[in-house]
């Protein structure tokens, strides 16, 4: 079994995560108000491109996190096969 994962590690990927989720929001927040004011469509669309290329790449430090700090638990295969199935 692997050595614990340091806290401070642990904290760091976290901000990095909350960050991340919160720019998201901050887009979701742009898109929404982009379609109140009848923008451009090809200008929505880039912008919802945009968030959902943010959201995949969150899903990627997510998915990472998880296999640096999560498997230091001891989670099982199945746990690891159950996330890589909801990455996809």
């Amino acid at each position: 079994m692997s050595a614990p994962v340091p806290v401070a590690d642990h904290q760091a990927e976290k901000t990095r995560i909350l960050n991340r989720l919160r720019r998201l929001e901050g887009q979701i927040r742009g898109l929404q108000k982009m379609v109140e004011d009848d923008k451009n469509c090809v200008d929505v669309m880039t912008q919802l491109a945009s968030a959902k290329s943010a959201l995949d790449a969150t899903g990627d430090v997510i998915l990472e996190t998880y296999l640096t700090l999560c498997q230091a638990r001891g989670d099982t295969p199945t746990d690891l096969m159950r996330l890589l199935k909801l990455a996809r």
